[in-house]
């Protein structure tokens, strides 16, 4: 039995392939972060990473290391199950991933505390355990600590903080991005929502398995939970990692976060103070611009371009388009797109270039953009516009 090194059976064989799967794609995410000098590969590799770790002593479980005392003590004093540090890191990738500015401060080193702790604590039950008692006193009732009952439970309380913080600051850069650039779609990052849901999901089976069954040192019953979690983790390391090539290769288009930037409560402060005349008169001017200068056929148009060309700033522009047009900035420029293709559509020019060629001539930067604008705008696609209006 002391030969042992790992028993390849059913459960360790197949949670070994992912453990595996997931340090390969932590390891690749950390090469390209250094290669490409990339926050966001950083933090996925480190998610990833303490994903792969996570399977650590269920693998080694099933696999017989808790029988075998020197494996056994091995998974006693490492900590592999990082639970309070897996939803910082998770938070963290959302942030580095939207915002490129992002970087650990000291504000951000807070959300490390717990995981600090922990690590300090199992550091102190070694010490004590093997080097000052040399004999099991923390390790008493032969359970490995990772999997204590006060731990699972406050790790996913941590986790379930984390998420509603990465979604929160995902709405804010989605209400932001509407509020400033009129490519919004272009940079919606719908990876986000994808790993989001994903983690959701994890936390979602991990609660279920803790009312099925409270005991989490119970391998018996844990191993579809963790089956479940591999998989899930699989998906995020493809994704992720495809996501990240992609983006790199690409260089998008990326809007920094300013969350600086007046609330809608300050918004709309200003608003109640200016007269209805001052928004009719900010409302023919913001009109008068787009049908002069066509700022629309801009691509990249953003809400600093348009304030610049009305010489004030960009809050100001926001707010009153906001009050004159009741719709965001990316609305407004989309809605003249339309309205510019309408006019080329009633010209007849659709019958000799593509609609695509059109819409691209108009600002708009892809088809999936284009089609989704001119429903919302017209309440129907282009082609049955066109077909009702006998064009």
């Amino acid at each position: 039995m002391e030969d042992l090194l790992f028993n390849f059976n059913e459960k360790s064989s197949v949670l070994l392939i992912f453990f595996f799967n997931a340090s390969l794609f932590s390891f690749l995410l950390f090469k390209a972060s250094i290669k490409e000098e990339d926050q966001s590969s950083k933090w996925l590799g480190l998610f990833l990473l303490l994903g792969a770790l996570y399977l650590c002593p269920f693998m080694f479980g099933y696999a017989n290391w808790y029988s075998v005392k020197p494996y056994r003590e091995f998974l006693y004093f490492v900590p592999f199950q990082q639970l309070f540090l897996l939803g910082p890191v998770f938070y963290f990738y959302v942030q580095s991933l939207l915002n490129r500015s992002f970087r650990l401060n000291k504000k951000n080193v807070l959300h490390l505390i717990p995981a600090t702790l922990y690590f300090i604590y199992s550091l102190i039950v070694f010490i004590t355990d093997k080097l000052i008692l040399d004999e099991f006193y923390f390790y008493a009732d032969g359970q490995d600590m990772d999997l204590d009952f006060w731990y699972q439970f406050s790790g996913l309380i941590s986790m379930l903080f984390y998420l509603a913080l990465s979604l929160r600051y995902y709405r804010s850069y989605r209400s932001l991005s509407l509020q400033e650039v009129s490519f919004a779609d272009a940079i919606a990052y719908k990876w986000v929502r994808h790993f989001i849901i994903a983690f959701c999901l994890i936390l979602v089976l991990r609660v279920l398995f803790f009312l099925i069954n409270p005991e989490w040192g119970d391998f018996g019953r844990k191993y579809w939970y963790y089956l479940c979690f591999s998989i899930l983790l699989l998906y995020v390391a493809i994704t992720g990692y495809s996501n990240t090539i992609r983006a790199i290769r690409s260089r998008e288009v990326d809007l920094s976060l300013n969350f600086d930037l007046p609330t809608v409560e300050e918004e709309q402060i200003v608003l109640t103070e200016s007269k209805e005349e001052d928004v009719l008169v900010w409302r023919e001017q913001i009109n008068g611009l787009f049908d002069r200068e066509n700022v629309q056929q801009k691509a990249d148009l953003t809400l600093s371009d348009l304030a610049d060309l009305l010489g004030t700033n960009r809050s100001l522009v926001s707010s009153y388009i906001n009050k004159a047009f009741d719709m965001n900035f990316n609305d407004l420029v989309n809605l003249k797109r339309t309205e510019a293709l309408i006019d080329r559509l009633s010209n007849g020019e659709h019958k000799e270039r593509t609609l695509l060629s059109l819409a691209l001539d108009c600002g708009f930067n892809s088809k999936t953009t284009f089609n989704r604008a001119f429903k919302k705008h017209t309440g129907k696609t282009p082609k049955q516009y066109i077909i009702d209006n006998e064009w």
